[in-house]
């Protein structure tokens, strides 16, 4: 930092320019060049000052590991895919996109969140630099500067992220949410200003403040700078981001798919035509190609068990097996001698001493699960053949390390399939496995209880000299059981039969040219797979010396194969692509090796195919140590098929075999192109040599049934020979499937009798019988038809520059299944010490090379922390186990980017209104349809007033006084308390005695008339009650209003201050709490309490009565106002006549939930052909509201709200009523008699000869006669469904949709989901969500919540904001105020946790 500040010192005032040259150059030294990277990319990505970290005070490892790990240190690339070609290729492609580089809107996080990397050196000119602890007294004081530049500066910044980068870092861009809160009084004149965290009250008080003095009183604001849009400024930062967004979305990536609609869910979703010009197959029908015959040669022996019998007998003294210690160093060797003796005594011990004579723990044909450490082959190998000349099945599986291992309840469900009680390991081993408090070892999850045998020489007995095992002739009796992964995550135990076993390692020795006492160096895993076919069974069966080198070793000694092949003059070795990546890495360590002993250098994951950049780059660098060209071998295998195909050691000088360069586009269609078109979609494969000894291979097509492909297409590899698994233990349905495939040809003729084994693995046979593999069936991503590896976008991925944000190149690629087809996932580790520009930076440009070069887009990429996939034993990336933390919500992403505007291609065409079609059509449609108008109604009112009573007293307040004489103690009203205890109480008397003294004090302290305007402000409660009645005995208007919060008094007293104007109200009732509130200091920070009408305290009232109470001359006259906030944000004012309350007092009271629908509203709320509302009610479970829900002499009628003509029974439409106790108007201090008539006296347009006056509910629903029986009779009756609010609904792409609806699918998609709440703003759908969790499942929201709109509403989500509990605001009555939120999200006062842009 000294020389920082001596350049600021020396150097005054800079230039932007002049500054961002001179860091440049002084950061030159310590930026490490990118090879292959062109210089504009490097200019373009800022150099990172160089961050010091803390070195670890463990003990120092070996100089050559430090160095090896120094050199790799982060960023280093998963050598499976290395390709400079490819790379190459990609950036090309990313060259083509530089130019019409768009500006995309980058998430928005909370600083607190994720915070990995310090700030960005360069910040947008709308940023505010100042970070989160350096208080709040300086980031006020420069708010209003910063928020002026921000706006005066946006469209600039813009245009040079077009040029430039993409766009602001997340971690300092523009102003940060919790600094944007309170800046709307620096907006418009009116908006309140807002500091510190507002609560769900808070909220109601700042918008009703907000919109009625912005879009009422004060004209709208004009600026250059700045525009407003139903008095909300938009042009803050959100706004600006969801213009990016816009404009991003109005670039289609490629032709819209031809469109229609139907109206079934089968067939709803747009079917992708099939492009005419896709390339197809034009060659003819395969034929089955087989392998040279398996020669016979004279001693091989009848088993496997016999072949060890015989070296362990006459030849004890031969090495079989060499174990190394951690620093890469001979630890110990297994002679084939010792080797026979302890597997004998292993095999006695188990059959014989583990149980009594007559109860054996084990019989022959048993299942034991073998559980040996990576780093100790020798006891495994003892285990292994003591298990076969005991005749019971070894199921090798990994060492569990903890309860939660990946994968590792799937172990178990294959240990319960096998029915395993039994499980072999060594004495450290298993002083290792996780115990319980009591020293037992835990309980595994999924596990079935094992007992643990210890199979250490010292525990076991000899054998007596008359014992011998039975060693018969193999035959097709289960040998051992290897497990498998399957695609989905689900484990499965391949059987090997004990023929398939000896005949593979014949094979194999015939293939490989295998002799008597030859070295073979192994680095692979020997309890599977090709390390245990190769190190472990064709070892015994020829007499090899087996070097294992275990991955431990690898990673801390890296050359250390390579030194063993030196040391031992190996001719054979078996490594994958990363242990040849490894080895050049650490190749200057180590000059003085040679490698001109190996004959084979067997490259057991040359199915890969990105292989073979591995392979030549090998090659370059050890041809000069020895490596012969012909000795490279790659080889391909599968669980289920064993070894498939391999390439024989060539003769020196011969030509090598060529490589096919394929087209990815023709791939993709599942055709072989020669690619001539566009280099950059170029797969550069090799082949894998030719099929094995005494097998024969097909290519069948991988959907569908087992249809051999013709010669220039692509499809699974099928392998029948004596050298493959018999099936899946205990799963006789998939095994069909997979291990008895009878080929048949295009007519669908078997073609043979012979049974093929699924291999797995997707390739071709080419030129001179030559297999080329493709990719794995477990790696394909079906998209919209065409077929995609996930390797190859891992390749792809990794080739943009991931070295500066990708942790050692740990890419996962998958598919999931959202809305009728699969979409890619794309889940990367981000290296520690990236930033957040880097991040986004590398995804936008992976989006783009993906695009540009496999022709789809990917619709999730997510970054998560470095070390947080979870793994297999070996320290791969578990990809089902990836997938199934993603669809759960638990995969904890620090940075995401959804892109399903681009990938779904597949939505329902959106809905068109259909001109000219009138509600006379409408009706008289109904009428030849057979279908009744939609009306209903209740009992007649007349029948219930022939009462003297009722005649008698017309009002409420003469009905309590008559019942204050009546029944003077009989209790009206009880207050309950939380815990449901009375505390207080109301009989008719008490009523009827503290009305009339309110009455008294409104005359005599307020100098009220009749009419006059009263508020009350009371919390809910008897108080309230008495106040109203006291202004009804006064004739006074009363006027209720939610009390304000004390602790947020700047919040919510502009509500109460707005509604005592707006009712010009000329005294307030209230208690001496809420009173000394109104007048403190605290309220007049928020409002001018010179200003409040007549205060009156209620709670000592004098003993005083009015002479006479006031009554009503007519019933029409007003009773009483209800204020509220509706859930759109706008407050109305209702007026109540007392004829409303006279008619209420005739029924019991009903209370109408409407209840929200659970299922798929999609078909419920589109609008069909004819303007016509319709739905299935089937997807509603509302209410029926027959006879006891509609209130007598109330009529009912279902209307278009938009040509206001009757609809048909069933129909969707606005409820309309007529009654005598409706409403009788909106109270306004402006005349508006259009609103006033449209909503309370309105009529038909059509159809109503009588022209009855309708008053407009808002809520839509529809009328149906149903099947039960109304109570008076047996007539069946009309039942009313009631199912949301009108001006609630959402119109997106023509259709109508519910809020809630949308709401409750989301809520329900992640368990730390509080709240949901969702609006619509420039059409795109903008959902926020409460999270109750912690911060760090913020992101894992984004994908659920996207998926879950898009498969239950046919929606693609725009905006996804995550906020904290209680941010959602709720007015009085229960309800989101979802307007009030939508302000307040664009004008940056919600403080999210993170907001996320959908592309």
């Amino acid at each position: 930092m000294a020389k920082w500040s001596f350049l600021s010192l020396v150097l005054g005032d800079i230039t932007q320019k002049g500054y961002e040259k001179k860091r440049a150059k002084l950061l030159a030294p310590y930026v490490p060049q990118t090879q292959g990277v062109e210089p504009a990319f490097q200019k373009e990505s800022k150099p990172q000052l160089p961050v010091p970290s803390a070195a670890p005070a463990s003990a120092p490892a070996a100089a050559s590991a430090s160095k090896f790990h120094r050199a790799r240190s982060g960023g280093a690339r998963d050598e499976r895919y290395r390709s400079d070609i490819h790379t190459e290729a990609v950036q090309a492609a990313l060259a083509k996109h530089k130019e019409q580089k768009m500006a995309l809107p980058m998430p928005t996080k909370r600083r607190s969140t994720f915070v990995q990397s310090p700030a960005d050196a360069c910040t947008p000119p709308d940023t505010s630099s100042a970070s989160e602890d350096e208080g709040s007294l300086r980031r006020q004081a420069a708010l209003s500067a910063a928020l002026h530049q921000s706006l005066q500066n946006a469209e600039s910044w813009i245009n040079r992220s077009i040029q430039g980068s993409s766009t602001s870092s997340s971690a300092s861009s523009t102003l940060s949410h919790g600094e944007g809160k309170g800046t709307s009084g620096s907006l418009t004149p009116g908006c309140a200003a807002s500091t510190g965290r507002s609560s769900r009250h808070n909220f109601i008080s700042v918008y009703c403040v907000a919109y009625v003095y912005s879009c009422r009183k004060l004209p709208r604001v004009q600026s250059c700078c700045m525009q407003v849009a139903f008095g909300v400024p938009v042009s803050s930062r959100v706004s600006t981001k969801i213009q990016q967004l816009l404009n991003t979305l109005k670039r289609p990536k490629r032709p819209p798919l031809k469109e229609f609609f139907v109206d079934d869910f089968e067939e709803i979703v747009e079917v992708p035509q099939p492009d005419p010009n896709q390339p197809k197959p034009e060659g003819r029908q395969m034929t089955p190609v087989k392998g040279e015959p398996l020669g016979v040669v004279c001693n091989w022996p009848p088993a496997l068990e016999a072949a060890l019998q015989r070296w362990g007998s006459t030849q004890a003294k031969c090495p079989c097996l060499t174990a190394l210690d951690v620093t890469g160093k001979p630890i110990y060797t297994l002679t084939y001698g010792k080797l026979w003796s302890r597997s004998l005594k292993l095999a006695y011990t188990l059959l014989n001493k583990l149980g009594t004579k007559n109860e054996p723990v084990l019989k022959p044909g048993d299942r034991v699960a073998l559980v040996y450490p990576n780093n100790d082959p020798v006891m495994f190998m003892v285990a292994f053949y003591g298990c076969l000349l005991a005749e019971v099945v070894p199921v090798p599986i990994e060492v569990p390390l903890t309860r939660k291992d990946a994968g590792g309840q799937q172990i178990g469900f294959l240990l319960g399939s096998c029915g395993i009680a039994l499980a072999l390991t060594t004495e450290v081993c298993l002083k290792g496995l996780p115990k319980t408090q009591n020293g037992e070892i835990v309980q595994f999850k999924g596990w079935p209880r094992l007992k643990w045998v210890v199979t250490d020489s010292k525990y076991l007995s000899k054998s007596p000299k008359d014992w011998q095992p039975n060693i018969s002739a193999a035959g097709t009796e289960p040998a051992y059981i290897e497990y498998k992964t399957s695609k989905e995550g689900s484990v499965m135990g391949v059987t090997v039969s004990r023929v398939a076993m000896l005949s593979h390692c014949q094979a194999l020795s015939q293939a490989c040219n295998y002799s008597e006492g030859e070295t073979i160096v192994n680095v692979l895993d020997f309890k599977k797979d090709a390390g245990l076919w190769h190190g472990i069974l064709t070892n015994v069966m020829n007499k090899l010396h087996t070097i294992s080198v275990p991955y431990s070793v690898m990673k801390t000694c890296p050359l250390s194969w390579v030194q063993r092949v030196h040391a031992h003059k190996a001719k054979v070795a078996l490594v994958k692509c990363r242990d040849l990546h490894w080895a050049m890495m650490a190749h200057r360590d180590q000059r003085d090796v040679s490698l001109s002993s190996l004959r084979m250098l067997i490259v057991t994951d040359g199915a890969n195919p990105w292989s073979v950049s591995s392979c030549d780059a090998f090659l370059s660098l050890f041809q000069s140590h020895g490596l012969k060209p012909e000795a490279i071998c790659p080889c391909a295998t599968s669980p289920e098929a064993m070894t498939i195909a391999i390439r024989r050691p060539g003769v020196p000088g011969a030509p090598l075999p060529g490589r096919a360069i394929l087209s990815m586009n023709g791939l993709s269609f599942g055709v072989i192109r020669v690619n001539t078109e566009d280099k950059n979609s170029a797969l550069t494969v090799q082949d894998v040599g030719h099929v094995m000894p005494g097998g024969m291979m097909c290519i069948v097509k991988p959907d569908g049934p087992p249809q051999l492909c013709k010669t220039d297409e692509i499809g699974e590899i099928c392998v029948s020979s004596r050298a493959g698994g018999m099936m899946y233990y205990g799963l006789a349905g998939v095994t069909k499937n997979t291990f008895e495939v009878i080929p048949v040809n295009s007519a669908g003729s078997p073609v043979g009798d012979v049974p093929f084994v699924r291999s797995g693995l997707l390739g071709f046979v080419g030129p001179g019988s030559l297999v080329f593999v493709v990719g794995k069936m477990d790696g394909l991503l079906t998209v919209s038809g065409r077929r995609h590896n996930a390797d190859d976008i891992v390749a792809t991925g990794l080739a943009v520059e991931s070295i500066k944000t990708v942790y050692r190149g740990r890419i996962a690629v998958f598919s999931v299944s959202v809305f009728y087809d699969e979409r890619i996932v794309v889940v990367a580790e981000q290296r520690p010490d990236a930033s957040e520009e880097d991040s986004f930076q590398w995804m936008s440009r992976v989006l783009q090379a993906i695009d540009s070069i496999h022709q789809v887009g990917v619709y999730c990429l997510a970054l998560v922390p470095a070390n947080t996939l979870p793994k297999t034993p070996l320290g791969g990336i578990h990809i089902s186990q990836t997938k199934q933390h993603f669809l759960e919500g638990s995969l904890h992403p620090c940075n995401i980017l959804m892109c399903p505007h681009t990938c779904v291609t597949n939505l329902p065409k959106p809905r068109q209104k259909q001109p000219g079609v009138g509600p006379a059509s409408v009706m008289v449609g109904n009428l030849v349809a057979g279908k009744r108008i939609a009306q209903a109604s209740g009992r007649d009112l007349g029948q219930i007033e022939d009462n003297d009573l009722v005649k008698k007293h017309q009002f409420l307040t003469e009905v309590l006084q008559w019942r204050a004489q009546a029944t003077p103690d009989h209790p009206l009203f009880l207050l309950l308390n939380a815990k449901g205890t009375t505390v207080c109480t109301a009989t008719c008397l008490q009523l009827h005695k503290k009305a009339e003294r309110i009455a008294s004090v409104l005359s005599d302290k307020g100098h009220l008339n009749a009419g006059d305007n009263v508020v009350l402000l009371y919390p809910p409660g008897i108080e309230l009650i008495t106040a109203f009645y006291g202004c009804l005995y006064a004739g006074c208007i009363p006027v209720t209003v939610r009390p304000p919060h004390a602790q947020s008094l700047t919040a919510t007293l502009p509500t109460v201050r707005m509604i005592v104007e707006v009712s010009k109200a000329a005294c307030i009732l209230t208690t001496q709490a809420l009173m000394r509130l109104l007048r403190s200091r605290e309220a007049a920070g928020a409002v001018d309490v010179k200003t409040w009408p007549t205060i009156i305290d209620t709670d000592d009232l004098p003993r005083k009565r009015l002479a006479q109470l006031y009554k009503p001359p007519t019933p029409e006259m007003l009773a009483y106002l209800d204020f509220s906030v509706s859930t759109t944000g706008m407050l109305t004012g209702v007026k109540r006549s007392l004829l409303w309350l006279e008619a209420r007092k005739a029924f019991r009271a009903v209370k109408l939930w409407i209840q929200c629908r659970l299922g798929a509203q999609k078909s419920l709320l589109q609008r069909r052909e004819g303007g016509l509302w319709s739905g299935h009610q089937e997807f509603c479970c509302c209410l029926p509201l027959g006879e006891q829900g509609i209130l007598p002499g109330v009529k009912v009628v279902i209307v278009n709200p938009e040509t206001k003509g009757p609809l048909g029974d069933s129909h969707l439409g606005e409820i309309w009523v007529n009654s005598p106790h409706t409403a009788s108007g909106y109270y306004t201090i402006y005349d508006n008699e259009t609103l006033q008539a449209d909503h309370f006296n309105t009529r038909l347009s059509f159809g109503d000869a009588a022209q009855t006056l309708w008053a407009r509910t808002g809520y839509l629903g529809f009328v149906r006669r149903t099947e039960l029986t109304a109570a008076s009779g047996g007539m069946r009756h009309d039942a009313l469904y009631v199912v949301g609010a009108l001006d609630e609904t959402l119109e997106l792409r023509g259709l109508r949709y519910h809020p809630i609806d949308i709401e409750t699918s989301v809520s329900r998609t992640h368990r730390s989901i509080a709240e949901c709440a969702v609006f619509t703003w420039t059409n795109l759908l903008v959902v926020v969500v409460e999270l109750c969790g912690c911060e760090q499942e913020a992101l894992d929201l984004v994908p659920l919540v996207t998926n879950v709109v898009l498969e239950e509403h046919y929606l693609i989500v725009g905006v996804v904001v995550v906020v904290d509990p209680g941010v959602i605001p709720i007015n009085s009555r229960g309800e989101k105020q979802r307007m009030h939120l939508r302000d307040s999200f664009l004008a940056d006062q919600l403080d999210p946790i993170y907001v996320a842009y959908n592309m």
